[in-house]
């Protein structure tokens, strides 16, 4: 599985094991991937890499704000970078996510996250 040429994501996890499991999964469906391991380390990766097209961040993150503020600030200040928030221990109510953001509860498989980005309109290459 290839995403089109371009496509960038940035994955938000103070885990590093989870943090490397999901920038494995996210490579192997073609993108290329940055890491941060903290909200604020995320917001400025944002601010140096326009190209980021995807965040995938989660929601109980180090630093001033969680992964769910995070992904409103990125909502706001990158309108078009789609966003997937995944936990495995709080499940947000779908009204506490932003516009157009998808939630993925952990553990989770490589066909599951395939299955948000497709949700997300982010169209793999060999599609």
């Amino acid at each position: 599985m290839t995403l089109k040429q371009g496509a960038v994501a940035l994955v938000a996890e103070d885990e590093p094991l989870v943090r490397m499991e999901a920038a494995d999964v996210l490579g192997d469906a073609g993108f290329d991937v940055l890491e941060a391991s903290t909200t604020p380390a995320a917001l400025a990766c944002l601010e140096i890499h326009p190209e980021i097209t995807l965040l995938f961040t989660d929601v109980v993150m180090p630093g001033p704000i969680d992964g769910l503020a995070l992904a409103h600030e990125v909502r706001r200040r990158w309108p078009a970078v789609k966003i997937i928030i995944a936990s495995g221990q709080i499940k947000p109510d779908p009204a506490q996510l932003p516009e157009g953001a998808r939630f993925l509860e952990k553990p989770y498989y490589a066909s599951g996250l395939a299955r948000v980005v497709r949700e997300l309109g982010l169209r793999l290459a060999t599609e």
